[in-house]
């Protein structure tokens, strides 16, 4: 008999049990879920809703459960649907008719509304120090590679010459902003929801408030229906964890076209590369690759709650056990993604010459030469347009801006004196951009030393 069969004259189906069933795949949540009974269990004795000798023999019988299933002693019952009533069955094969005291004042709907936030909790925590790790891989990229000129692109053409410590920190930037959302998302994932019953509270005296402090919560929901029907912190945390892998999407894009024959600005290390099983020349970035695709996963998994909840009437609807097996999926995506993706950047070559080398063709330095001009007192439109038709004559004569003569700048405009030459080198025109945030030396050092200390804070 399920403890939930009372007012049945029958025995569910055994397809109606594997249908209903979501233990194998919440059973991941068994130490929340144990947790959430052992403080529950302690403020119904605190209340004297149940005696104090009730419930200290009900935590110790839960302690047990625990210890069991991480020594791998239990076999989870699918008859008993769920992780929450998995845990009571066992509690009352365990320490008898006491056990069934557990559930007073609770309903499944609060508790794994309890289990998920703190799940989530756990998850973003742990999600928040691999960004911290891939932060730091690029810290130690930035500070090694100050001075190594490359082009920066826009629309896939070659647009101005930066550096690559430049570069790499606009990740940095994109990394930061995930963990602030991530942070922003803890904050409303951790009130709790236990209390809320099924929907309309109960009539025992429950301490919410203590039990919040036993399962450091920062406070307690404030109504009842929202509580069992919530779940705004999954889909902010999935939105969120979508966010950071198509941020690491676009970088392996990057690292993809950068380690191919056409660019060869970087060579990934042999631990992080696979081959072709019939190409023996192929070394292949797959992780890059892996990571790109499976972002459209996670945008999936986001995608389906949304359209899950997107229905539904209050309270809670069984449809929103479809909310674990997605969010799971995501948090064990991002587990895998973003420490291979850590390890594959932080091992891999950089070939500065071939940037350098690069960032000299397609004319990366145009906008430092109209720079010149609007300098030596030439409207910037007029400007633009002489450095327009400099540039097609280059091209027709096959050659760079620092190549023509002094006496073909000035076929195109009487304006030009020898000093053009030293505002056009590549150097120069990375370094006399000092304005806060861009690529000289100087505002990337700035940048470093402000995301050093920044990294430094955040873990303590």
């Amino acid at each position: 008999m399920k403890l939930w069969g009372g007012r049945f004259t029958k025995e569910t189906s055994q397809l109606t049990d594997d249908f209903n069933s979501s233990i194998h795949f919440d059973h991941i949540l068994y130490k929340y879920d144990i947790y959430g009974s052992i403080a529950h269990a302690t403020m119904l004795g605190k209340q004297n809703i149940i005696s104090n000798e009730e419930a200290a023999l009900i935590v110790s019988g839960l302690k047990e459960i625990l210890q069991d299933i991480e020594d791998d002693r239990v076999e989870f019952d699918v008859s008993a649907e769920d992780i929450h009533m998995n845990v009571e069955k066992l509690l009352i094969e365990k320490i008898g008719d006491t056990g069934k005291k557990l559930h007073t004042g609770r309903s499944r709907n609060d508790q794994v509304a309890l289990d998920v936030r703190m799940y989530v909790k756990d998850k973003i925590i742990y999600i928040d120090q691999l960004l911290h790790e891939l932060q730091e891989a690029i810290i130690k990229i930035a500070e090694g590679n100050i001075d190594t000129i490359m082009p920066g692109y826009t629309h896939l053409q070659k647009a101005q010459p930066i550096t690559l410590a430049h570069h790499v920190l606009a990740y940095f930037e994109m990394f930061k902003r995930d963990r602030e959302r991530l942070m922003d998302c803890y904050k409303r994932t951790n009130v709790l929801p236990l209390g809320a019953g099924a929907l309309a509270t109960t009539t025992y005296p429950l301490d919410r408030t203590y039990v919040a402090s036993l399962l450091d919560f920062d406070g307690i929901t404030m109504n009842s229906i929202d509580s069992v029907s919530d779940r705004d912190f999954s889909i902010e945390f999935m939105s969120a964890m979508s966010l950071i892998m198509m941020h690491l999407s676009r970088f392996s894009e990057e690292i993809i076209f950068w380690c191919s024959d056409e660019f060869r600005f970087v060579q990934l290390d042999d631990e992080y590369s696979t081959g072709s099983s019939i190409m023996p020349q192929k070394k292949n970035p797959d992780i890059a690759e892996l990571v790109r695709g499976k972002t459209g996963r996670v945008y999936g998994n986001l995608l389906g709650l949304l359209t899950t909840m997107k229905g539904l009437p209050l309270a809670y609807n069984k449809d929103m056990q479809e909310d674990k097996e997605s969010l799971f999926d995501s948090v064990n995506t991002l587990s895998m993604a973003i420490p291979i993706f850590t390890k594959m950047i932080d091992t891999m070559k950089i070939n500065k010459e071939n940037m350098y080398h690069s960032a000299g063709k397609g004319f990366t330095n145009a906008t430092d030469a109209a720079d010149w001009l609007v300098k030596n007192q030439v409207p910037f439109r007029e400007a633009h347009a002489i450095i327009g038709k400099l540039v097609l004559y280059a091209i027709d004569k096959n050659k760079t801006l620092e190549e023509l003569s002094l006496e073909e700048y000035k076929e195109v405009s009487s304006i030009f004196n020898e000093t053009i030459y030293d505002s056009i080198t590549l150097e120069a025109c990375v370094n006399n951009r000092k304005v806060d945030g861009g690529p000289s030396r100087e505002s990337v050092e700035k940048v470093i030393f402000i995301n050093k200390n920044y990294l430094l804070n955040k873990k303590k």
